[in-house]
């Protein structure tokens, strides 16, 4: 379980909304210290490295969503129901944290850290849900299926943070719409889509800790 240190989870959380607002993967220690509220001093009590921030950000990131993911999950087995669920719990935090959600649509596709979110436990899911039959398509257009779900995903996650979508129901929409387009038929993949959502996970994180 990941320790929760306040003012390092500060410190994060400036960095996150400075590199999803700049586009860049540099920061200076002037201005992270200023959107942290803190001493640049505490800023080098604090970060290893400012140059390696991003680096450490993303890989940060991505183990923790793909663990809170797993744990909310509990006893599900069905490939199909934890997909659902995976997707509209990631759509949520975009809507509860919109710096994270706004971080991970620039970098989403392009940051080698982040592709754990996608290519960690959704790809096991999509293993087996294609080799149990639950799927239709086929295991070599996995890395295809992939690129669907991920442009799927990041694209409904801009129209909540833009505010043409609430965060159900483009949860609900792209969740029942992907298990559609992977074979599920249509009424079992609405049902799905709305099955009552789990919280997610929070790993021992205080709640002031995880939402802005």
């Amino acid at each position: 379980m990941l320790t929760f240190d306040p003012v390092r989870q500060r410190i994060h959380d400036a960095a996150i909304r400075l590199f999803a607002q700049n586009g860049g993967e540099r920061l200076n220690v002037r201005d992270l210290a200023e959107a942290a509220g803190v001493a640049r001093g505490t800023i080098y009590n604090n970060v290893d490295s400012v140059d390696d921030l991003f680096k450490e950000i993303t890989g940060q990131l991505a183990a923790d969503m793909h663990e809170r993911i797993r744990l909310s999950f509990g006893t599900t087995e069905d490939p199909a129901q934890r997909l659902a669920t995976g997707i509209r719990l990631f759509l949520r935090q975009s809507h509860d944290q919109p710096d994270w959600g706004r971080f991970m649509c620039r970098f989403g596709l392009t940051a080698t850290q982040l592709r754990e979110v996608w290519y960690g436990q959704p790809m096991k899911d999509l293993v087996a849900g294609v080799e149990s039959g639950r799927y239709t398509v086929a295991k070599d257009q996995l890395t295809t299926v992939t690129a669907m779900l991920v442009g799927s995903v990041l694209g409904a996650c801009l129209l909540i943070l833009e505010g043409y979508r609430g965060w159900r129901e483009a949860g609900i929409e792209a969740a029942e719409l992907i298990l559609r387009a992977l074979g599920i038929p249509a009424p079992e993949a609405r049902a799905l889509a709305t099955l009552e959502l789990p919280e997610l996970h929070t790993r021992g994180v205080p709640e002031e800790g995880i939402r802005r």
